[in-house]
Order: C-alpha cells, then sequence, then structure tokens
C-alpha cells in the first residue's frame, strides 16, 4: 500500500460478543503501535448482537492489557461492510460480501463458555492472525 491509501478491515461474528471483539482490539492496538493513526479504519458487528461481550472474552483480554469491559456487540451492516477492504468472518457467518471486498473465513472456535486456556488459546490465535493481516498490507515492523 502507498503511504497515503487507507485500509478498512472488518471483523464479523454472529453475536459479536467474543472473536470479532477481541480481533477489533488487537486491530487498534496494531494500529496505534504502527503508528497507522488514520490509515487504517476497522468495522465490527455481528448478524445476531449478543447483549454483552462474553466475560470469559474480557478476562481472557485484560491479561493482555486490553479492556473489554466496557465494549457493546452491535449488529453491523451492509453499507458498513461495502467500506472495507477485507471482512474478516470468525467461521461462523454466512455472510454475502459485496463485489470488491474481500472475505477470509478465519474459523475459529467460539470461546463463548469455554474454559480461560481455551479462551487465551483462542485470544493468541486472533493476535496472530490481526498481526498478520497487517503485516501484509502494511509490512512487517
Amino acid at each position: 500500500m502507498s503511504e497515503d491509501d487507507v485500509a478498512t478491515f472488518g471483523f464479523v461474528c454472529v453475536q459479536n460478543a467474543g472473536r470479532s471483539q477481541m480481533s477489533v482490539a488487537f486491530a487498534e492496538r496494531e494500529r496505534r503501535e504502527r503508528d497507522l493513526g488514520d490509515r487504517v479504519e476497522v468495522v465490527t458487528g455481528g448478524t445476531h448482537p449478543a447483549d454483552e461481550v462474553h466475560p470469559e472474552v474480557v478476562a481472557a483480554m485484560a491479561e493482555v492489557d486490553i479492556d473489554l469491559s466496557d465494549r457493546v456487540p452491535r449488529e453491523v451492516s451492509t453499507a458498513e461492510l461495502d467500506t472495507c477492504d477485507v471482512v474478516a468472518t470468525m467461521g461462523c457467518s454466512t455472510l454475502t460480501l459485496p463485489d470488491g471486498v474481500e472475505g477470509r473465513d478465519w474459523a475459529l472456535d467460539d470461546p463463548h463458555g469455554q474454559d480461560i486456556d481455551r479462551v487465551r488459546d483462542i485470544r493468541d490465535e486472533v493476535e496472530g492472525r490481526v498481526r498478520d493481516l497487517f503485516d501484509e498490507f502494511f509490512g512487517e515492523e
């Protein structure tokens, strides 16, 4: 990407209460740590949002100094997805994406109701995939 290009990444799952919330939080951190400022836009949501971010996800993310306790799952709109360069679904979505939007199914296990060790494994996998996405678009640090 040229230095003036903006990338828009979407992170979507059914409830927007676990995997996609972890993904967007790691994307926000990558954007900040790589000093990408307004070069990266992040979209997140679910097709059937839950009432809250799963408590086990909040706990696992707190262990890596990311606070998700104030995040609220939300519905994602087709218009939002239209603006994305890449939309990563979490192995739980049958979204039909518009032409020109690249879809990637990350096929991640649902952390909801899992024990904390399994949630940590999912969190670490999400972190790696988000880092790889940033490396692909912006080069390795």
